[in-house]
């Protein structure tokens, strides 16, 4: 297909290193229940049929491009939508979260695990709609789950505070869990070249549970996939790589190869691009809890985050910076907040 041209849109020209005309800016979970208009029309609809339903999946994406001013919009999905799509028995449970009806356990359920060949058809529907409501300045960002965080809930069985029987298979049984990889990595990328062929402008690889590992294993169990993920698209679309509690983790995970590192509030971003194995376009970082402090401490934290971008891209330690949140939108968050965070990012030299 072609791609559209977004040469002047601030996301993508900072996601290449260069410099926009205004700082750009996305939240995580911008999409979702912060909004009462997503309330509105999620109403009765489970969220993973939510992800499946196109002009569904459009609207919620493109939501807050329009109240909030955002430079770009994040695909609404969730990580485990290349699962179902693929075959694979999972559920999002309210206040739980994604739950598989059978875990993988056994080289022999890692084998059994059905793999995503095909075109997502109602994802890549839902694109092209996306694509129809935004300008040449606003960003579709499309993302896919890391493959340990994937792992990690089919082998929990849904969600894990310790993560206990995945580290348990990555020491105990090294060649199961390695082929649960090599079995997860083609599913990913299948549900990323969909997104890719359907037009989106960026992408990211989120990987929420990485930040639960040692260094040592993330090098030895985790990077060589997101690597493989990463490469697949390289020199089609900007990258961005992210993970929650991931610190330690920064130097590792930035030699999986994206063009733009993103940052957890934990972390001050100069600091954490001092991290990077070489430089790299930061995104972050402010908490989002902040966003419930008021206005007068939100615009200290803006002010307080570029200037630590600045100060790294000065250095040499960085090449750009796409303001974002250090984690997702808190439901509880007023979203009159976020348009005026929004306006402040912007606004701030």
């Amino acid at each position: 297909m072609t791609r559209r041209d977004l040469t002047h849109a601030p996301l993508v020209e900072a996601a290449l290193g260069r410099t926009p005309r205004r700082t750009p800016v996305w939240f995580m979970r911008q999409a979702g229940r912060s909004l009462p208009e997503y309330r509105a029309v999620r109403e009765g609809i489970d969220m993973l049929d939510s992800c499946f339903i196109p002009e569904l999946l459009a609207e919620i994406t493109v939501q807050p491009v329009r109240r909030h001013d955002m430079d770009g919009a994040i695909l609404f999905s969730d990580i485990v939508v290349p699962l179902k799509a693929a075959g694979v028995d999972v559920d999002i449970v309210p206040g739980r979260g994604p739950v598989m009806g059978s875990p993988v356990r056994s080289r022999g359920d890692v084998d059994k695990l059905p793999v995503l060949e095909d075109a997502v058809p109602e994802v890549a529907a839902g694109i092209e709609a996306v694509l129809g409501e935004l300008n040449d300045s606003q960003a579709l960002i499309g993302f896919v789950g890391a493959p340990f965080t994937l792992a990690s809930y089919l082998i929990e069985g849904g969600p894990s505070k310790n993560h206990e029987k995945t580290k348990a298979m990555m020491h105990a049984e090294p060649d199961t869990w390695h082929a649960l990889m090599r079995r997860l990595v083609p599913t990913i990328m299948s549900f990323l070249k969909t997104q890719v062929d359907a037009g989106i402008d960026a992408m990211q690889l989120f990987d929420s549970w990485a930040g639960f590992l040692t260094e040592a294993d993330y090098r030895e169990h985790v990077l060589p996939y997101s690597a493989e993920i990463l490469a697949s698209v390289e020199g089609v679309i900007p990258r961005i790589h992210f993970g929650v509690a991931t610190g330690e983790l920064l130097g590792a995970m930035s030699e999986a190869g994206s063009e733009v590192m993103g940052v957890d509030w934990r972390v001050p971003l100069d600091t954490a691009a001092t991290r990077f194995a070489s430089p790299r376009v930061l995104q972050g970082n402010l908490d989002p809890a902040l966003l419930l402090a008021g206005s007068d401490v939100i615009r200290a934290e803006v002010i307080r985050i570029k200037d630590e971008a600045a100060r790294a891209i000065a250095s040499g330690t960085a090449t750009g910076h796409i303001f974002n949140l250090g984690h997702g939108v808190l439901p509880t968050t007023d979203p009159d907040a976020i348009t005026e965070a929004v306006r402040i990012i912007h606004e701030e030299a």
